[in-house]
């Protein structure tokens, strides 16, 4: 059975990162856009406000003036809505970011379906896919608040600009204080042989539930906690899918382009193997509860043992 230590949102646990690293370090800064408790920056703004900027619903000059921070030797966190922070400026993040390798840090939260009533418009289901195309970006798709927090506390000492992932509901927390965690580096959280489940974020808590349903099933699933799908760990990768001989991916996102696709990448090259992916497929969401979209959207534990039971027969 899943071990789960109670629920919270992802996106506290990137508040909570922010306030810790500005005690530790005076170079970190924190911009939002309107948008600031709502992403959990709140906190930071309260304790550091010389070191915080608020610029308004004007993402691009979030973007550019995060670059000229790091550009100052400041370690910027620029965050806001994910479909904000990565789709209005993209250009300022492909030509001011990344082509100088500045060390800028974006969080998009509220990422994926379970933003909920908020609809279409405001559910990021395409910026893993229009991030990890760009050179030098780096992009972390964290599992819960634990991890988010890990997540935004190594991302501040590594080189260059980062990408975070989060959201807005309450999901479980699957995670330990005491786990390691590494950037590039996959956790295996479950061992298998029959079938390699591989996810990211939300979908992680939805992995290990399918594979306790196909353990019943006298189906021994084994499943990867692929938080990190910028440089992805491609030995983990590889290792599963030599072990298990077939794959089902698993995201809440479009499935063209993001995580999955990142996978097939490295499947591909090294040990080509029959795959099925789980995720939003080539629509848009919808307004409605949370957890009723992931179900309508097969995003649900039951939707990624169909994959496998599928992709066990083309093994």
């Amino acid at each position: 059975m899943v071990e789960v230590f109670g629920k919270k949102a992802t996106r506290f646990g990137f508040g909570e990162a922010l306030v810790e690293l500005g005690k530790r370090d005076p170079k970190i800064f924190v911009l939002g856009a309107d948008t600031v408790s709502s992403v959990a920056i709140n906190g930071f703004q309260e304790k550091f406000p010389d070191r915080f900027i608020n610029v308004g619903i004007a993402e691009t000059n979030l973007i550019g003036m995060a670059a000229g921070l790091a550009v100052a030797g400041f370690i910027p966190f620029a965050a806001t809505y994910g479909v904000f922070a990565s789709g209005r400026p993209w250009e300022q993040i492909r030509t001011t970011v990344c082509y100088s390798n500045l060390n800028v840090k974006i969080g998009g939260s509220h990422s994926g379906l379970m933003v909920g009533p908020d609809g279409a418009t405001h559910q990021a289901l395409e910026e893993v896919a229009i991030m990890r195309c760009l050179p030098k970006m780096k992009v972390i798709v964290p599992c819960d608040l634990i991890e988010t927090r890990k997540a935004a506390m190594a991302s501040a000492y590594i080189d260059g600009p980062v990408y975070i992932r989060y959201g807005r509901e309450n999901v479980p927390i699957i995670t330990k204080e005491e786990d390691v965690f590494e950037i590039g580096k996959a956790d295996v959280l479950r061992d298998g042989k029959d079938v390699a489940i591989m996810a990211c974020g939300t979908m992680v808590y939805e992995a290990l539930s399918a594979a306790d349903i196909l353990g019943k099933k006298g189906i021994k699933a084994k499943v990867l906690n692929i938080h990190t799908v910028k440089p992805i760990d491609e030995k983990a990768i590889i290792d599963a899918a030599k072990e298990c001989g077939a794959i089902v991916t698993a995201e809440e996102h479009q499935i063209f382009a993001g995580f999955g696709s990142a996978v097939a990448e490295t499947v591909v090259r090294n040990c080509p193997v029959p795959m099925e992916f789980v995720g939003v497929n080539d629509t848009f969401g919808e307004s409605g509860e949370p957890y009723d979209l992931m179900t309508k959207y097969g995003l649900k534990d039951v939707n990624i043992v169909q994959a496998a039971e599928k992709v066990l027969k083309r093994k």
